[in-house]
């Protein structure tokens, strides 16, 4: 009998423990995470991460910015030496324009430099580019046709004579207009806000093993060959416009086989002006590694997100700095070595 009450004690108290975990309440304890908390994910923690890059943020860092994507539309040519930014870009895609020449598109969101150029005009073709990230343009002007074909989509974009966008008097036009994006970017101040991911970001080690590819050339047609030598663990563009110290860092380069139609105009020199059409599907190339993985991409809208898939399933972009080679199905060439 000596024994009944202290059994008691031990009853009540694993009944008031069951009320207090009960479902009957919402109540939580105080300094408990809620299960609406996006930083928690079945009891972990979800990692900010970059929508450019996959990266992870590190210490203080926010991925919700006040700005959009800034896009600048950046000259490709032997004219634009040196370029000025690209070390600075979260990702770059290089897309065939007039005359076998290419011009880039160059994504910034992390950081927005003091200085980018130089500038150049937009292109139909961009509207598939920067739309699935709602990215804002930064360009010298457009022919008329495209800014019209701009506007339509909805593209923000901001041209000479708008604040942050200069003439540098030590280039010669019309390769002298230089960016400001910190000044750019104030008319764009909107919300804290995450873009979307532009692409499907994954791991490096969840790549299949490929073939071994430690340089590749990609042939936009009749004009512009890229190259580029596996180095330290990245790549190298070694005919690339910038200054040593100011190129672009890729840890990977996708290539995307596109249909290419025609703009319906001409250029002022009267060279047809091509549409990369970034919509649809088509053969993938993605280097990584020193070794290239064969695949395929999707994408259903021009604002749609790109997925990228082998014969076996998903295939994820490492995390990192890619660089896009949007090579016409019709004219391009892609070729690589051990």
């Amino acid at each position: 009998m000596r024994r009944l009450p202290s059994l008691t004690a031990v009853l009540l108290v694993l009944g008031l423990a069951l009320t207090a975990c009960g479902g009957g309440g919402d109540d939580q304890p105080s300094g408990s995470p809620s299960s609406s908390d996006p930083s928690i994910d079945d009891g972990e923690t979800i990692v900010a991460t970059w929508p450019l890059t996959g990266l992870e943020a590190t210490g203080s860092e926010d991925v919700e910015k006040t700005h959009p994507v800034m896009v600048v539309k950046m000259d490709n040519t032997a004219s634009a030496s040196p370029q000025v930014g690209l070390s600075q870009a979260d990702l770059v895609v290089e897309e065939l324009v007039e005359g076998g020449l290419t011009r880039l598109a160059v994504f910034y969101y992390a950081q927005l430099p003091a200085e980018v150029g130089p500038v150049r005009s937009m292109r139909a073709s961009d509207i598939g580019i920067v739309s699935p990230v709602g990215a804002s343009v930064v360009t010298s002007g457009a022919a008329g046709r495209t800014i019209a074909r701009i506007q339509g989509a909805g593209i923000p974009f901001f041209q000479e004579g708008a604040k942050g966008i200069y003439r540098s008097t030590s280039r010669s036009a019309p390769y002298n207009v230089m960016a400001n994006l910190h000044d750019v970017a104030t008319a764009a101040k909107g919300a804290p806000a995450r873009p979307a991911d532009y692409l499907p970001w994954g791991r490096g080690e969840d790549l299949p093993a490929g073939k071994k590819a430690t340089t590749l050339s990609a042939t936009f047609g009749g004009g512009r060959t890229t190259s580029w030598a596996y180095q330290d663990g990245g790549y190298v563009n070694t005919n690339s416009y910038a200054a040593a110290d100011d190129q672009f860092p890729a840890d990977t380069v996708l290539v995307l086989r596109v249909e290419v139609g025609d703009a319906g105009y001409l250029d002022p020199a009267g060279n047809p002006v091509p549409e990369t059409k970034l919509v649809g599907s088509g053969p993938a190339l993605l280097f990584h590694g020193g070794r290239v993985v064969r695949g395929s991409w999707t994408k259903p809208a021009l604002d749609g997100e790109i997925t990228l898939r082998t014969k076996k399933g998903d295939l994820p972009v490492p995390a990192g700095h890619t660089w896009i080679e949007l090579i016409p199905v019709s004219s391009g060439n892609v070729t690589w070595h051990k």
